[in-house]
């Protein structure tokens, strides 16, 4: 009986995450956006990182990210590879009491469920679940809809219960030469680095894929070299 309601609760969860911040929304078809990540670019992670914690983190958590191994994947070091706590303290951690908490939002799911109609979802898997170019194309596809509760509708995500926290941050970058470029360009940043939190490993995994790859292709010499010894006496006898 319990593992039948894991299975339940576990395919609940999925739906929600599957579907974020959306009650009754729809999803259209559209063409994505390639969105070139670089999980190379560590400052790119970082202003990512920042854009999360001032326009995201207060409806959205990281549960499954600690604010120590987030700066210790993003290179927020000093030159000894300590952690700059401080610097972490100071820009990042704004729900947070100590570096070794994970990333919590600032809403209760009461609030979330009274103000959207579902509590906001946690953003630690979503990369994976959508895909880095759904999740580019979504955060750049909000346009005016005054029909709608919080005057703002989604291309991709029709009727979507989520606002459009990033207006006032394009609005600005708007009123400057090649706006629409550098808040392109700053979206880029912030899927990049929720790329980044949904497989923090994959870094080093592809790093030691290469290696594995690399012996592997020289024991299959090897191998075949010795292959040809043994059938050298197979065929000789």
């Amino acid at each position: 009986m319990n593992r039948m309601f894991q299975s339940i609760y576990f395919f609940v969860f999925i739906i929600f995450l599957l579907h974020p911040f959306s009650v009754s929304s729809t999803e259209t078809e559209i063409p994505l956006d390639k969105a070139k990540v670089d999980l190379s670019d560590l400052p790119s992670m970082q202003r990512g990182a920042r854009l999360f914690m001032n326009y995201c983190s207060s409806c959205h958590s990281l549960k499954y990210v600690r604010y120590s191994g987030l700066a210790e994947g993003l290179g927020i070091k000093d030159a000894s590879g300590n952690i700059l706590n401080q610097v972490v303290k100071d820009n990042l951690m704004f729900t947070g009491e100590k570096i070794s908490d994970v990333i919590k939002n600032a809403m209760t799911k009461e609030q979330g469920e009274a103000w959207f109609g579902v509590a906001p979802p946690d953003l630690s898997l979503v990369a994976r679940a959508r895909g880095a170019n759904w999740l580019y194309t979504y955060l750049r596809s909000f346009y005016p809809d005054p029909k709608r509760p919080w005057g703002v509708n989604n291309k991709l995500f029709k009727d979507v219960a989520m606002p459009d926290v990033l207006y006032n941050f394009r609005a600005r970058l708007l009123a400057e030469p090649d706006g629409q470029a550098k808040f392109d360009s700053a979206v880029l940043d912030l899927v990049n680095f929720l790329v980044y939190v949904g497989e923090p490993a994959q870094v080093t995994r592809k790093r030691i894929g290469i290696w594995v790859m690399l012996f592997l292709g020289i024991f299959l010499i090897f191998a075949y070299l010795l292959k040809r010894e043994y059938w050298k006496d197979v065929k000789s006898s």
